[in-house]
């Protein structure tokens, strides 16, 4: 019988780790849309017990993430996320605001870690512990993996609430990424207060703020 995915994760962690016991994974959810906010998160699971399922949230269905998102919660030693909207993202960039939202959901952790694992290859500037970046880190340590499913159900129940705010843009579907349906609608609508004005699609558009 083949290794569970989840074990694979933690064996895979536990080797970046180097011997420190308590390890954050953090991630951060939507870089690519043209709407909505970046949203990070960090996990410190509990190493006693089981984590089947948990997984890249990638690969996950909505169902299945919502379900493992549930289950984080729960059985997590800690877990904060923080969410950074698209004004700060038009002013910092979307690069230096995913790097924020990563600060700040480690610094809301109620327990501090003794190594945070980066997803990706840039550090976190102001960090307050130790951290370590890890290039598709969502894909190979545990920790990480459940806090890339944090960072997306919150993500995507946000951009579900704006659609009632905003209707006409489709953000419950889409959930701001730069879909035809997405396109279409803003060739329409012009852009609302969601979108960042940054960004070139929405940009080029040249529309009054809705």
């Amino acid at each position: 019988m083949s290794e569970p995915r989840w074990r694979s994760l933690a064996r895979d962690e536990s080797r970046l780790a180097a011997g420190r016991a308590l390890i954050a994974g953090v991630d951060e959810v939507g870089r690519g849309p043209l709407a909505g906010p970046v949203v990070a998160a960090a996990v410190v699971l509990d190493p006693t017990l089981e984590w089947d399922g948990i997984d890249d949230s990638k690969k996950l269905s909505a169902e299945q993430r919502e379900r493992l998102h549930a289950r984080v919660l729960q059985g997590a030693r800690a877990c904060a996320w923080s969410v950074v909207g698209p004004r700060a993202i038009d002013r910092l960039d979307i690069r230096r605001a995913s790097l924020l939202a990563m600060q700040r959901a480690v610094h809301r952790l109620r327990l501090v870690p003794e190594l945070a694992l980066i997803d990706g290859n840039a550090e976190v500037p102001g960090l307050r512990v130790p951290q370590r970046c890890v290039v598709q880190g969502d894909a190979t340590a545990l920790s990480i993996a459940a806090a890339s499913i944090v960072a997306k159900v919150i993500r995507d129940r946000l951009m579900q609430r704006f659609d009632a705010v905003w209707p006409g843009y489709g953000f419950a579907r889409h959930k701001g990424y730069p879909t035809p349906e997405h396109l279409a609608a803003l060739r329409e609508h012009g852009p609302c207060r969601l979108h960042r004005f940054s960004f070139a699609p929405v940009h080029a558009l040249e529309l009054p703020l809705g």
